[in-house]
């Protein structure tokens, strides 16, 4: 799976071409820092003398650097085809063997970060459910009105807490229809073949 870098990425990465591959070395343990610990303008204000340009193009230099970084190790894409990706900048054979040496040097660690900063959601423990029909009332001689009572255990971070749901079967029966519509959906080829450029 190829990477696919918008205009304004491709120009904020141009600027590593102007700079030394020892610099984008540099650059890239800022980029990494950056994600660990948040941005710092006093280090791009350093380089920025360093290297006699406006801080505001290191700025961009080293966010175009960590998205290209933190979206091939989302991906997990391959070397061969971050080479490819990489390829489309123009950058000279030494540059692209450094940037991919950064990606395969970093790719893990940008892994545990981005899944530590990520939110952790409930997921499914437990369902308790009942069904309750009032069969006969002297105000309501000909109307039954079942209720159907579900308790959803939730799990997130080891804690475990309860939802109450209350609904008509009438609601929960619909509800059971369109899960099964799109778990059908899922099953489909259009829906497959997406599936397989995510992946």
């Amino acid at each position: 799976m190829l990477l696919v870098l918008s205009d304004e990425h491709k120009e904020h990465l141009g600027f590593l071409t102007e700079v030394d591959t020892a610099v984008v070395g540099e650059f890239g343990r800022i980029a990494v820092e950056f994600l660990r610990k948040g941005s710092n303008p006093k280090i791009y204000e350093g380089a920025a003398r360093k290297l006699d340009v406006p801080a505001e193009t290191v700025q961009h230099g080293v966010e175009g650097l960590m998205y290209l970084l933190t979206e091939s190790s989302k991906l997990m894409i391959s070397e061969m085809d971050f080479q490819d990706s990489v390829l489309v900048l123009g950058f000279s054979q030494e540059l692209n063997e450094r940037l991919l040496q950064l990606y395969l040097e970093n790719r893990k660690e940008i892994r545990q970060i981005l899944s530590e900063l990520s939110p952790s959601l409930p997921h499914y423990h437990n369902l308790e459910w009942r069904l309750d029909v009032q069969l006969a009332s002297r105000a309501l001689r000909h109307q039954v009105k079942p209720t159907v009572t579900m308790k959803l255990h939730l799990e997130s971070g080891g804690i475990r807490n309860a939802r109450v749901l209350q609904t008509d079967p009438a609601t929960l029966l619909h509800l059971i229809q369109e899960l099964e519509r799109g778990l059908a959906e899922l099953k489909s080829n259009h829906c497959r073949r997406i599936l397989r450029n995510i992946k």
